[in-house]
């Protein structure tokens, strides 16, 4: 498939990453307001290289209106769900469940919610 580079020539947020999906949308000035019009996809970030004066996306084109990029277009990403949200990996958790009652009980469901948190 083609592959198109864009280039920035400010820091890109660090978060984003190799199998990120890249969006843009075309902006306009409206009563001094920037006013965004339709999402557009760009494709997958094959990768991303930083030079002394520009951060390098090399991006897959997967969307038919992907190379209608132009400098005042608002260009971002998103996360892989499968990649970020899949399952801990790396890290563990220990529980303990202690009963100060002196009556007997039983302990039906236990569960938790974990987030990963911005590094």
């Amino acid at each position: 498939m083609a592959a198109l580079d864009l280039a920035f020539n400010s820091p890109i947020n660090v978060s984003c990453k190799v199998g990120d999906v890249a969006y843009f949308v075309s902006t306009t000035s409206i009563g001094g307001f920037s006013v965004a019009g339709e999402t557009f996809l760009i494709g997958t970030i094959n990768s991303i290289t930083i030079t002394s004066q520009y951060t390098i996306l090399n991006i897959e084109i997967e969307g038919e209106y992907a190379e209608s990029v132009t400098l005042n277009d608002f260009v971002f990403f998103s996360k892989n769900n499968l990649v970020e949200i899949g399952s801990i990996v790396g890290y563990y958790a220990m529980a303990q469940f202690r009963n100060n009652s002196t009556k007997p009980a039983e302990l039906h469901e236990a569960a938790c919610e974990i987030e990963e948190s911005s590094k």
